[in-house]
């Protein structure tokens, strides 16, 4: 063959690694295991473009390596394949959402193995697979079986519970459950009703049915995550997205909130990443006071960090969603309030949170009792109080906050210094702790340090409130008012008050499989999709669960099912978790900091708890890969406009229209600033189009005139970026692509025939028409060069453009290191180079340099500076010609992490078995043949190098000297006169002085 042919190659190895299992972990053996993972991906219909693989090539090079370096390695794939786009797409067409996701999966999956991943295929999971989902719905029956103990800190069964309310009632109780949990004694317990017991453990469970302030979206049919809404809509489809109360399945995720936050300190994580997720936890330190309402038996709690400052209280401030609205709402401000609790549901938490600057709220027309000096707080409401964080209320002090100032101000209500150390209050809060209290009763004369402890003894003395640890994460919201999830394995019964009560179905039904629907929607009266199913009951007569688990539910725990894909009987075997015990290495995107990593920690840490699991954490190191953004590409329309600059008389007759004209990018440039061979080019061809409209068009007696550049001389449009080589544009595919932009249109293309484009950076979409699809790369360059370049482009962890110009330089990099090996022959097959000499030392030195590189580049996963590496090697290896066994066996070694096929071809040719690459050794790095065994001495004659002469290392300096005075250009320069002084500084230089 002429030259390596990449498409044979590639494609024969991938179906051999499929046909031979070739990266399937070792069931038995003595091997230390190392799991690398990837988050797994949700398979949508547009497939994978170039920017996708990028952390999946880097777990691949690391789990090929840890391979050579004598690891049982597990790298499996599977597909996150609930999702709202397949749902979405249902309720369009009418198709079941597991056809178009397993129409998809495949499409994901060939486009994987068109790249060479070592994916272990055998272990692929799906989350929407009912053989999977099975045990997700096993975990959430286990949740409902189980509570947090305080004093053991861990969730145990609820038969503990129940042990210790038979023995001792509430008494020696410490646990995370609601806020209304009743107490009570052992003899009360003992003699309620099973209905009633059962009642109460509701509120301990570590899922439960709850009201929660959801985000509610009526045009999806559901409610959303925190992370599924942006700027009040909804990331998919834009839909609006209000505030609504609704009775949800919780999971009590609040319980494992400090062990949430002490864990970050065991794994290997950016301090960004983990600061994320501290600051969603949002663990605070303070009091909980309760307000009595004036002239009512209901009570205000809030939470504060700074009960120091309680009394600078001058009005009490409620979420929009509080509970006690309606009550406290007075029949004068009853319109002002609901106008004002309407237009807050149109706002998102993540909304209201983030803008500081606008003002407003609305009075209630009530008051509170201020428990320290009993002086009465109006309330008021306002949305930059949320309902689900704290309480729902704040007591506000506007001398010390800036945002209760504000409303302050704006409302006109009184602001009270506290602290004598407080500064120009009247132009902004001063939030200082130092100096000692004003105004503040039984506080005043104190400091900060003293105050806190003070107060809060005294309110908890009077039973008016108590130190509290609070957190701003709330507990998860676990329902989904949608058809494509996992069933919630819950029917339900009559309590008998007309309430009822959830109870787990049996584990021998499980899976809970989804019923077939006539469509997708939530049905005439409102119930989620599933109440449309046909006879769908438990055991014939009680009602199931209609709702479905979000889409977290079968990621929080997806790492185990790859441990042990096809177990029947538990979600993985002990022996399985036992020696994989956790990940190792996890791949992938930050927009998962406080979603999947937080869930699959609590479900991880859970798990532990209940002893299914070994280790408290799932991840141990953690690398969040950066963007490949797209390089949009850009044509430019001139802004052109029908001119007549003829007699006032003459009856003007218009081009009946003017066609669009596109000119080159340098053009464009040109004339911008004002290059006059470019203006004059650019009004030559304009003249030319002119003559041939004229022609078409002969009444007319106007003429086209471009805008000036001060006016927009063009609009930039985005174009295709594969129809686009080098920034030039295919000007062909263009037209038969766009023929609403190029329908008679003409191109002023460069003095040398070429359209050049423009270029920019912005974020890969479809609508900027600059995604570059995978197969397309495979298809012209390979795999292997995909795979090179992806790392090439910069760091791992930060973002970069795509620019597929760049990709030539990899390319001529594979064919060159295949040169190595073979001569291309034109007419007949490749001549083989590869002899069995010995090494040189140089040849040894080069490699050696490169073995020690790529082992220490990947350890610390620098991708980037090992791909420049390996070119830098095949450089100096060409230059040498060297085509020995002994450099190049090792050389492919190093290199099949990054490029698997070329490698494995080579290593087949170099007379190893076909398809054992991945069980060799990594090369050892030797670093003697790194010593310098000479040394090129710079020879200075007054300061000036005339010459430079090799010595041996140990060579002694008045050796040195001799033979430098004896050299023929030393003596030229010398000119017969006898030195003065010779100066020998080893491994330097050499400095004649005459």
């Amino acid at each position: 063959m002429a030259d390596y042919n990449h498409r044979e190659t590639e494609k024969y190895w991938q179906q051999f690694w499929d046909n031979h299992d070739t990266y399937k972990p070792e069931t038995q053996t003595n091997k230390p295991k190392y799991y690398v993972l990837d988050m797994f991906p949700y398979p949508s219909g547009a497939g994978l473009h170039v920017g996708h693989p990028l952390g999946y090539i880097a777990s691949d090079i690391v789990a090929r390596y840890k391979r050579l370096k004598g690891y049982n390695v597990l790298h499996p794939m599977g597909f996150d394949s609930f999702g709202l786009p397949a749902e979405q797409y249902a309720i369009q067409t009418g198709q079941h959402p597991a056809i178009t996701t397993e129409q998809n999966r495949e499409r994901y999956i060939e486009q994987l193995k068109n790249i060479g991943f070592s994916f272990d295929w055998t272990r692929e999971v799906r989350t929407s697979d009912p053989a999977y989902y099975k045990w997700t719905q096993w975990i959430f029956m286990e949740l409902f079986r189980s509570w947090y103990n305080r004093d053991t800190d861990r969730a145990e069964p609820i038969e503990t519970l129940l042990n210790k309310f038979s023995t001792n009632g509430t008494t020696d109780v410490n646990a995370v459950c609601d806020e209304d949990a009743p107490t009570f004694t052992a003899a009360e317990w003992n003699a309620m009703s099973a209905q009633r017991s059962y009642e109460i453990t509701l509120k301990y469970r570590l899922t439960y049915l709850a009201d929660a302030v959801v985000n509610w979206c009526p045009a999806l049919g559901t409610v959303l995550a925190n992370d599924e809404v942006k700027d009040g809509v909804s990331e998919r489809g834009g839909y609006p997205v209000e505030q609504k109360l609704m009775r949800q399945w919780m999971m009590r995720i609040t319980a494992y909130a400090d062990r949430l936050l002490t864990g970050l300190e065991t794994v290997d994580w950016t301090e960004s990443l983990k600061e994320q997720q501290r600051n969603w936890i949002g663990k605070s330190v303070g009091a909980s006071v309760k307000f009595a309402v004036e002239n009512s038996p209901a009570t205000i709690e809030v939470f504060t960090t700074r009960v120091d400052t309680i009394y600078g209280v001058t009005f009490m401030v409620l979420a929009p969603e509080h509970e006690l609205v309606t009550q406290l709402t007075t029949p004068e401000q009853r319109e002002a309030v609901e106008n004002y609790v309407n237009a807050a549901k149109m706002r998102s938490e993540r909304d209201r949170m983030a803008d500081t600057k606008a003002v407003s709220g609305v009075f209630t027309g009530s008051y509170c009792i201020n428990p320290l000096n009993s002086e009465k707080v109006p309330i008021y409401l306002a949305d930059y109080v949320l309902a689900g964080y704290g309480t729902g209320a704040v007591m506000a002090v506007p001398s010390g906050d800036q945002r209760d100032w504000n409303f302050a101000t704006h409302f006109g209500l009184p602001i009270i210094p506290i602290l004598d150390a407080q500064k120009d209050i009247d132009q902004q809060a001063d939030n200082t702790k130092e100096g000692r209290y004003i105004n503040s009763g039984i506080i005043d004369g104190m400091t900060y340090q003293q105050a806190t402890p003070a107060l809060i003894s005294w309110l908890e003395e009077g039973g008016l409130g108590r130190g509290k640890v609070n957190f701003r994460m709330r507990d998860a919201v676990f329902s989904r008012q949608r058809y494509w999830g996992e069933p919630v394995p819950v029917y339900f019964k009559d309590g008998g008050d007309g309430q009822p009560l959830p109870y787990l179905i049996d584990e021998s039904d499980l899976p809970l499989e989804l019923p077939a629907i006539d469509k997708y929607l939530p049905t005439e009266t409102g119930e989620p999709p599933l109440g449309r199913a046909e006879g769908w009951r438990y055991k014939g007569q009680y009602e199931y669960e209609l709702s479905t688990m979000p889409g977290w539910a079968g990621s929080s725990w997806y790492w185990y099912r790859y441990m042990d894909p096809n177990n029947d009987n538990e979600f993985a075997s002990k022996d399985a978790i036992n020696y994989w015990q956790n990940v190792d290495l996890y791949i992938g995107g930050t927009e998962h900091a406080t979603g999947h990593l937080l869930y699959s920690r609590f479900w991880n840490k859970f798990l532990k708890d209940r002893g299914y699991v070994p280790q408290e954490e799932p991840f141990k190191k953690l690398i969040n890969q950066g963007m490949i953004q797209g390089r949009s590409n850009f044509i430019y329309r001139l802004n052109t406009s029908n001119y007549f600059g003829g007699a006032a008389d003459v009856e003007v007759v218009f081009l009946p229209s003017i066609p669009p004209i596109f000119i080159s990018s340098n053009l464009k440039e040109g004339v911008e600033n004002s290059d006059m061979t470019k203006i004059k080019y650019l009004n030559d061809r304009m003249m030319e189009i002119q003559q041939s409209l004229w022609q078409k068009n002969p009444e007319t007696n106007s003429r086209i005139i471009y805008n000036l550049p001060s006016r927009s001389l063009t609009t930039p449009l985005h174009v295709d970026v594969n129809i686009v080589e080098n920034d030039v544009l295919n000007v062909e595919a263009f037209k038969e692509a766009r023929p609403d932009l190029t329908e008679n249109a003409e191109f002023i293309f460069e003095p040398d025939g070429r359209y050049v484009v423009g270029a920019e950076v912005e974020k890969m979409s479809k609508s900027k028409f600059n995604v570059v699809n995978p197969d397309m790369i495979v298809e012209k360059y390979g795999a292997d060069v995909l795979r090179l370049y992806e790392m090439f482009l910069g760091p791992l962890d930060q973002a970069k453009p795509w620019n597929t110009n760049g990709i030539d330089g990899v390319y001529r990099f594979i064919r060159k290191f295949w040169r190595l090996f073979y001569k291309d022959n034109v007419d007949g097959p490749n001549t083989w180079l590869v002899t069995d000499e010995q090494p040189t030392p140089a040849e040894l030195k080069i490699l050696h340099k490169t073995i020690q590189k790529a082992e220490s580049d990947i350890e610390a996963y620098s991708f980037n500076t090992s791909v420049s590496a390996f070119m830098v090697c095949v450089n100096e290896l060409s230059t040498l010609n060297c085509h020995k066994r002994a450099i190049l066996q090792d050389l492919v070694l190093i290199l099949s992490p990054y490029a698997p096929h070329i490698t494995e071809e080579l290593w087949a040719a170099l007379g190893n078995e076909a398809g054992t690459i991945s069980k060799a050794q990594f090369p050892a790095f030797n670093p003697a043949y790194l010593v310098e065994d000479a040394f090129e001495y710079p020879i200075q004659i007054n300061g000036k190098v005339r010459t430079t002469i090799s010595f041996a290392i140990d060579r002694a300096p008045t050796e040195i000297e001799r033979e430098v005075l004896a050299d023929e250009i030393v003596q030229k320069w010398l000119d017969g006169k006898t030195p003065k002084k010779v100066v020998v500084v080893p491994k330097r230089i050499v400095n004649v002085v005459i």
